[in-house]
């Protein structure tokens, strides 16, 4: 059974108690996600992309009629320090928080997390000048 049909064929909050134990095909990379290695009983992304799909409103429910993929666009750490993905749904923007599974791709973990250091909102040649401003001296020693 696919992702698709669950809605069709469990009662309104089945996956709150019941575990997700069924494989599914990743809509964006195409490969092959079972539940086996996720160290949870919930599957709700990819560990090779991170990609999820919007399937629910509330944790478990199934009652999001979008259906649409997530992308994983950050990470954040919890605070008994375990991490977890930030989802944005590609067509109506909701964000929803996972926790990371215990296959998760680590290097794909990495870039998600590095990419505001790796791409900041203004041009790296003004950290100078925006340390002056802030009362520092501005000068960066190697």
């Amino acid at each position: 059974m696919n992702r698709e049909n669950k809605k069709k064929s469990y009662k309104k909050g089945y996956y709150k108690s019941h575990a997700c134990n069924e494989s599914f095909i990743c809509k964006v990379c195409g490969r092959l996600v079972v539940p086996n290695g996720a160290g949870s009983d919930h599957r709700n992304h990819c560990p090779y992309c991170l990609s999820s799909q919007h399937l629910d409103i509330e944790p478990g429910d199934r009652e999001a009629d979008c259906g649409e993929t997530m992308e994983p666009v950050a990470v954040w750490v919890r605070k008994n320090g375990e991490w977890a993905i930030i989802h944005r749904c590609k067509i109506c923007g909701t964000l929803s928080s996972n926790r990371i599974a215990a296959d998760d791709n680590p290097m794909k973990l990495m870039s998600i997390a590095m990419k505001p250091v790796s791409s900041p909102p203004f041009p790296l040649e003004k950290i100078e000048k925006m340390t002056k401003l802030m009362g520092g001296d501005g000068e960066l020693k190697w």
